[in-house]
């Protein structure tokens, strides 16, 4: 078996490049092959607010299962139940651990009675391909990377927020919504609703005819208005709020992700356990950062509780500066830590290890995850 930590030389080249490089600004991490913002970020954000604008999310990986057992296979495999759903119709799904941690997320579109879309995070697509060839035994399935295809982003389907622009997008090979954060059906809230989401959107488009589109700087947005979307949309996304640890009910991944009512599939037994006996130990929370520091916040800070030299409950894992809400993150803390309580984010200012200078600014939590109710539990049984 190759090492998947070793380049196939075999591979296609999947050299991103943004739809546009003049003024663009490229990202950091697992957005770098797209721009971050193009010179307006805060103008940008309000044109993707407005409809009037798109997302190259082109670092975004797409994979085909097609054959007939496609959709079934899939929902055998995965968390989510895919067949019996209308064609054109999208999903979230994940793949678990025997365990129960999160290992693999997806946005999955039925784009026939054959066939399905996945929309994977940027470089997570290999090892989501790994797994289902691994799980593919006598199914009748074949397993295709679409590295021909682009997804942008939207608050609606691409074509129609770009129409009336002067820009003729293609048709699309696939839209996808799962209606977030309304509860697909199997779904179960860990938390309150975001208070405004944005009804974000995938469109799935032929990559050449993209590229070949005469894109101007008002046609588009950068990942910067799109991750502040995400955040105040209360979303996990698998490249910044998944690690090794992570169980779907400290991201509510179960809202959508994960069909609390299908058969058996890997990792059911630990869903089952904490939704209907315990707590997750852990949960996604959003915060609303001091801004009067005019200090950039960045995933990887500590969290902390009580102050400066309090103790370390938990981390950041995106942040962004929202048009309305201003500074904003996503960090991932400890259950116990109380849902009203302050808190204090450490933000790098210079240096490293111990010559590092730290600053400490305040945030105050807007709960994604509570603690669920059981409601009362049977009588246990006296020998």
């Amino acid at each position: 078996m190759p090492d998947p930590a070793v380049p196939d030389p075999a591979a296609p080249d999947r050299t991103v490049r943004p739809l546009l490089s003049a003024s663009a600004v490229l990202g950091e991490g697992p957005d770098a092959a797209v721009p971050e913002h193009y010179g307006a970020p805060l103008r940008e954000q309000r044109r993707l607010l407005r409809r009037r604008a798109v997302v190259d999310l082109g670092q975004l990986e797409v994979l085909e299962l097609s054959g007939a057992d496609a959709r079934s296979w899939l929902t055998t495999i995965s968390s989510q139940v895919l067949t019996g759903v209308p064609v054109d119709t999208g999903a979230s799904l994940a793949v678990l651990s025997p365990q129960g941690r999160v290992e693999h997320l997806a946005s999955a579109v039925v784009t026939g009675e054959e066939s399905v879309l996945l929309v994977t995070d940027a470089g997570a697509r290999a090892g989501l391909r790994r797994y289902l060839e691994m799980m593919r035994f006598a199914a009748r399935v074949e397993i295709t990377d679409r590295d021909d295809l682009r997804v942008l982003g939207a608050l609606g389907p691409a074509g129609e927020v770009l129409a009336g622009s002067g820009l003729e997008l293609p048709g699309p090979v696939a839209v996808w919504d799962d209606r977030w954060p309304h509860v697909a059906p199997g779904g179960v809230a860990y938390g309150p609703d975001p208070e405004d989401p944005s009804g974000a959107m995938l469109t799935v488009l032929d990559a050449v005819a993209l590229e070949a589109l005469p894109w101007q700087a008002e046609h588009l947005a950068g990942m910067s208005s799109w991750e502040a979307l995400r955040i105040a949309d209360h979303r996990a996304r698998q490249a910044r709020e998944v690690d090794e640890r992570s169980i779907p009910h400290e991201l509510d991944l179960l809202r959508t992700a994960v069909h609390t009512a299908k058969g058996c599939y890997r990792g059911q037994e630990t869903v089952a356990k904490v939704m209907n006996l315990g707590q997750p130990p852990r949960r996604l929370v959003m915060l609303h950062v001091d801004g009067s520091q005019d200090v950039p916040v960045t995933p990887g800070g500590e969290v902390r509780l009580g102050g400066a030299d309090g103790k370390v409950v938990g981390t950041v894992t995106s942040a962004a500066l929202h048009a309305d809400l201003g500074p904003i993150a996503l960090a991932v803390v400890r259950r116990a830590v109380p849902l009203d309580a302050p808190l204090h984010l450490a933000v790098t200012l210079a240096g490293t290890g111990e010559d590092a200078t730290t600053l400490w600014l305040d945030a105050t939590q807007e709960p994604i995850v509570v603690s669920r109710e059981h409601g009362q539990r049977p009588a246990t049984a006296k020998l």
